[in-house]
């Protein structure tokens, strides 16, 4: 007897949903795509129970013909891909032909389709074909799903929390309304409205519909382009940020993408502009050529695979880098009047309190095409904002830089208290002194000059074994920075000169915490990077404590130096160095301005 049998049709069905279908936003997935991909200008997505119960897409895309409505549940049907050239440029979002059989063979499904004649009605349980029938002749596609994983109950039992599915489904429908600003997306669960775009294109809008009208006024256009690669979007400045990766959203060819390699080179550009635990809110769009990308890596489509990757991660940190190069990155201070009733409120879903919350108005004219101002920056049109933005711009150095501001006091022998025409600044001393200290060890390194300073006595430092071969593998970093470093007997060195930069009286200190850079940084050692946390380890060590009394000279002084960084916005672990307060601001909290 033979041991070896092809499998029936329906336990390959179940096979495959392991694949295609994880969880509830498997399905949402996979049907929001298939009404993409169908040319619907609107999707409205229903959930009940998170998606456990009941999950209902429908579209007024191109529909479907008797014959296609029952053909597209076979396995490998679909009307994306015909031929093996057209695995080397997938244009569309869907291509396997996996999504619906998948699907039917683990849930019970209703499908009404039309093509604008006379409509099909198709209903599978459990990947059998029930019935066929006539239906309505709406233009356009309604599936609905019920009862999930009902014929699968280790599926089902391993599903997370509806608090945690619902998540899932909320991110990713999230993701496709700003991966397809030109299409009105819905999304409702229980009854409750927690997405509702308007699919006019304006991608704007759609931040401001995801995360709000204060995230929103605070994103800044991006728009770079090389011979392969167009990368257009919004970038947040760096005083928005989240705790996680997850809102830095990457799109190639507007479909919704995952690499570990993007992320890092988005996040790495916004270095020293923000705290390294935390992450900017950014839509990056990527158009190239379809032959140019791979999207057959696995089945969730999720991954990817580029071509010229290297230049595309360049033209990436270049693009942000100098979208923040050319902004205004001091933080301004805005006092919202909590006792004002909304006129208009705009339901979202909370997923930390898990219940709907009551967000402010908001007021969709700011976000407007024709009030938009692009200056280098995309820049929501405010009295103060735009005369801020005005007075500080400088055209000879094309970006815009910190203004005059004229030191008052010290507060808290932290704070500078400073203030022009415009308003009131706050400096943290301590930050300030870290960003210019941190841009001058920089040059330092870069470029060392060849003056040193013997010492009177040698300093001597032992170390132990594995330490002392990190160390002496590198010592031509170090002689290369003008040490004068040299091997004194077992597991110890011996330093007679250091270069002139370190600061006067901390130099035992300062060559210390150099070698400890240098033996951190050993598994992923390149120059570049150990300068970089040299600099910055030695900025924050030898700037002005908090709590320490300056005079008014210093403090002036100190200002001086900001103005003349590169970045003076920010300390090299991404603090603000300055934050203002403006007239306005001042007013309204005074009740001189309502």
């Amino acid at each position: 007897m033979n041991k070896i049998k092809v499998m029936n049709d329906d336990l390959a069905n179940k096979i495959a949903a392991g694949e295609v279908v994880e969880k509830c936003v498997s399905v949402v997935k996979e049907l929001v795509e298939n009404s993409v991909d169908a040319g619907a200008t609107e999707i409205k997505i229903e959930v009940v129970d998170a998606g456990t119960k009941l999950i209902r897409v429908v579209d007024n895309g191109s529909g479907m013909s008797k014959d296609d409505a029952i053909l597209a549940f076979e396995r490998h049907a679909t009307s994306k891909l015909f031929d093996d050239m057209g695995l080397f440029r997938i244009s569309s979002l869907g291509f396997r032909g996996e999504a619906l059989p998948s699907i039917a063979a683990v849930s019970m499904v209703e499908l009404k389709t039309s093509t604008g004649d006379v409509g099909t009605k198709v209903v599978i349980e459990g990947g059998k074909l029930i019935k066929v029938e006539n239906a309505d002749a709406r233009r356009g596609t309604e599936i609905t799903v019920k009862d999930l994983f009902y014929n699968t109950p280790a599926r089902l039992k391993y599903l997370r929390s509806l608090h945690s599915e619902l998540a899932n489904i909320c991110e990713y429908v999230n993701k496709m309304a700003l991966s397809y600003s030109e299409i009105k997306f819905t999304l409702v669960s229980d009854d409750k409205v927690l997405l509702n775009t308007d699919g006019t294109g304006n991608l704007l809008k759609v931040i401001n519909e995801i995360y709000g009208s204060n995230v929103a006024r605070k994103m800044r256009k991006i728009d770079v382009f090389n011979d392969d690669y167009d990368v257009s979007g919004f970038i947040s400045l760096p005083e928005v940020t989240r705790s996680s990766k997850a809102h830095m959203i990457t799109l190639v060819n507007k479909r919704v993408v995952r690499n570990v390699e993007l992320n890092r080179t988005i996040n790495d550009a916004y270095h020293t502009y923000k705290p390294e635990t935390r992450y900017p809110i950014v839509v990056l769009n990527i158009n190239t050529d379809p032959s140019l990308v791979d999207v057959n890596v696995h089945p969730a489509k999720l991954d990817i695979k580029f071509s010229n990757f290297e230049d595309l991660k360049e033209l990436i940190k270049n693009g942000i880098k100098n979208v923040l190069d050319n902004a205004l990155l001091i933080p301004k201070i805005e006092k919202t009047n909590e006792l004002e009733k909304p006129e208009v409120k705009q339901q979202q879903l909370n997923l930390e309190r898990k219940n709907i919350i009551e967000d402010q108005t908001i007021d969709y004219s700011l976000f407007d095409e024709e009030n938009l101002s692009i200056n280098d920056d995309l820049v929501v049109h405010e009295k103060e904002e735009s005369l801020l933005e005005k007075k500080l711009y400088n055209d000879e150095k094309n970006k815009v830089v910190m203004p005059e501001m004229y030191p008052v006091g010290l507060l808290k022998g932290t704070y500078i208290i400073c203030h022009n025409e415009l308003g009131i600044y706050m400096i943290d001393q301590h930050a300030a002194k870290e960003r210019i200290n941190y841009e001058g060890y920089k040059k330092s390194f870069a470029s060392p000059n060849e003056s040193s300073i013997k010492m009177l006595v040698p300093f001597v430092l032992e170390f132990p074994s594995n330490e002392f071969i990190i160390i002496k593998n590198n010592l031509d970093v170090l002689r290369n920075m003008h040490f004068d470093i040299e091997e004194n007997g077992i597991n110890t060195f011996v330093i007679k000169e250091h270069p002139i930069w370190l600061k006067e009286g901390y130099e035992e200190e300062s060559i210390k915490k150099i070698l400890e850079v240098l033996i951190e940084q050993e598994k992923n050692f390149t120059i570049e990077r150990f300068r970089e946390k040299a600099a910055i380890m030695l900025s924050c060590k030898m700037a002005i404590k908090a709590n320490t009394n300056i005079s008014m000279n210093e403090m002036e002084a100190l200002i001086d130096d900001l103005r003349k960084c590169d970045n003076p916005y920010t300390c090299p672990h991404g603090r603000p160095t300055v934050i203002f307060f403006s007239n306005y601001e001042l007013e309204k909290m005074f009740k001189r301005a309502m």
